[in-house]
């Protein structure tokens, strides 16, 4: 029985050494990345502070084959620098193009998104302000001089408004007029 629980420890101990297997770097910013995954290829070999050892040998370009430095140079390649690949999918900054082509459509998207609702607000704004026009335009027709103009107070009595109560009401029926009806 002991073999065998020397065998699960030996086994976890195994375990634990490949979960270490961390890349650790300085960025362009300064900043430390932690990674499992080796840096970008444009990270220089001097801020590379820790690679694992035992799962992948130094960091080589590994997108020029041995024979390219025999093969002439093509297409105002300079020399010395890193032959080109054909997949064309990193810009020389060393990001996705198609990643950035992502970032874009999801940035107008999210403006056409904005747009819309902003055209919506607008709509209903316009909307409203239609309403309360024509609110307004009946309120100062039943307002009008000569007519007896009934409420309900607060007891859910009817009332009578006098002279001064409708004056205020008219005028500021006028005032949404003016306001909302252009």
């Amino acid at each position: 029985m002991t073999l065998h629980r020397l065998f699960l420890l030996a086994l976890a101990c195994t375990w634990a050494a490949a979960a270490s297997a961390q890349y650790q770097w300085v960025d362009k910013d300064g900043r430390k990345v932690f990674s499992d995954r080796p840096p970008p290829m444009d990270v220089p070999q001097k801020n590379i502070l820790k690679e694992p050892r035992a799962l992948t040998p130094a960091r080589t370009n590994t997108a020029a084959p041995a024979t390219a430095a025999a093969e002439p140079q093509a297409k105002g390649d300079t020399p010395g620098a890193p032959p080109q690949t054909g997949t064309g999918t990193t810009s020389a900054s060393g990001t996705d193009k198609s990643l950035e082509e992502a970032k874009t459509k999801a940035e107008e998207q999210e403006k056409a998104k904005k747009k819309a609702q902003e055209e919506a607000k607008a709509q209903k704004d316009a909307q409203t302000r239609a309403d309360n026009c024509q609110r307004a335009r009946q309120a100062k027709v039943t307002l009008e001089p000569g007519r007896l103009v009934a409420t309900t107070n607060a007891k859910g009595e009817r009332a009578y408004m006098d002279d001064a109560t409708r004056a205020a009401e008219l005028q500021r029926a006028e005032q949404i007029i003016q306001r909302d009806c252009k």
